[in-house]
């Protein structure tokens, strides 16, 4: 009865184990397929949407979806003249043309809105901007409304005119003297209109009804018409430039974040790219293809298993002998009872006992019982499943 062994004729060429060629490509060659198509698909979208640039919301010269161009044909068709401003020092040189209204749309919130609050005369101011408050003193955001079809339900006739208009983005409470409309529930009104100094001043929660996408759509051209015609004029303010022109953008001089970063910035960003890569590189690299070599000194069975068991016997690890002797009696007996790799053990002490007529208790203490008291039990064990394999190879 042997616990393990490998005879001295067995050896074996080196040979490599790990992956070839042609099973990396085959592998890998359905995501290949899938990347080259993602890339097709993203170069026929470039060539196809062309140099458009991406889509300036609320820009009176925008034609996207997002734009306001339509708004601003509109007004222009009215007899209304439409500026394009970029900054609080033009949108102070226009007004000097009297009875003009101030535009401050929600893309423009990077504008100095106590400059833009010395601007005399009519504005109309979209979305919940910073310090609102200099804008429209006395109004407050009290929550966010959902965008959908609101009725006026007030008495302001630039709302009364347009009917149902698609109003939301941010609710504002409306402080005395004011007029609310288009509410939203509880949280109060979606348009406040209040007198100033020089004018009027109206706020919305949001500029969605005034975009190419919505201006079609239930009132809402009309109430945009209503609240941007009333004056010969109108100073349109969209977001500043952001190559460093405008005299409002953050930084020095109107210098971008990228003008005030060292000149040393982009060079350590590229270096630190390069040494990731580099690294990554030399830690997946591999020199060649793993191999299994015959050792330099063959190393008989016997030797093999004597050395073991006086490894076992030293440390009394009897339980550990006895789970290698009961593993590889099952292995081998698993194979001539007929049965799967994967029987179970009552399937397997079934089968034992039937073939050799010994009792299916005893067969299963010998095959799944505890761990032998001392070296006689051990000993006793290993004969009895020799006897056990014994009397299977015979019949």
């Amino acid at each position: 009865m042997s616990l393990t062994g490998t005879g001295p004729a067995e050896t074996r060429q080196s040979a490599p184990t790990s992956p070839t060629a042609r099973s990396m490509w085959r592998a890998s060659r359905m995501a290949i397929l899938l990347g080259l198509l993602f890339v097709a698909a993203a170069v026929v979208s470039v060539a196809i949407g062309g140099g458009t640039g991406p889509s300036r919301r609320l820009d009176p010269d925008d034609t996207s979806l997002d734009g306001s161009k339509a708004l601003a044909q509109l007004l222009r068709a009215r007899g209304v003249s439409v500026d394009r401003a970029d900054s609080v020092t033009r949108a102070r040189e226009l007004a000097r043309g009297g009875d003009r209204l101030l535009l401050i749309t929600d893309t423009s919130f990077v504008l100095d809105p106590a400059g833009l609050a010395t601007i005399p005369g009519d504005r109309v101011v979209v979305g919940d901007l910073y310090r609102l408050d200099l804008l429209a003193p006395g109004v407050r955001s009290s929550a966010q409304a959902g965008e959908r079809s609101r009725e006026p339900e007030c008495p302001l006739p630039a709302a009364r005119a347009a009917g149902d208009a698609f109003m939301g983005g941010a609710a504002f409470t409306a402080p005395r003297g004011a007029t609310g409309c288009y509410p939203a529930g509880d949280d109060g009104w979606t348009l406040v209109s209040m007198p100033n100094a020089g004018g009027t001043t109206t706020v919305v929660g949001g500029g969605e009804f005034m975009t190419n996408r919505r201006l079609a759509e239930d009132g809402n051209a009309a109430l945009a018409l209503n609240l941007l015609g009333s004056a010969k004029a109108v100073t349109w303010l969209v977001e500043p430039p952001r190559d460093g022109t405008g005299d409002t953008v953050a930084g020095p001089a109107g210098r971008s974040i990228y003008d005030l970063m060292p000149p040393g910035v982009p060079w350590a960003v590229a270096m630190a790219a390069v040494a990731v890569l580099v690294t990554g590189l030399w830690r997946g690299r591999r020199l060649g293809p793993v191999v299994t070599e015959r050792l330099p000194v063959v190393v008989r069975a016997a030797e093999t298993v004597e050395g073991r068991g006086r490894l076992y016997r030293a440390r009394r690890a009897r339980g550990r002998a006895a789970d290698v002797l009961r593993a590889g009696a099952i292995d081998r007996l698993l194979p001539r009872l007929g049965l799967a790799p994967d029987a179970g053990r009552d399937e397997v002490v079934a089968a034992v006992a039937a073939r050799t007529g010994q009792d299916a208790v005893q067969v299963g203490s010998a095959l799944y019982g505890p761990e032998p008291a001392d070296d006689a039990g051990l000993v006793a064990l290993a004969q009895y499943l020799d006897t056990i394999e014994r009397t299977v190879g015979e019949h």
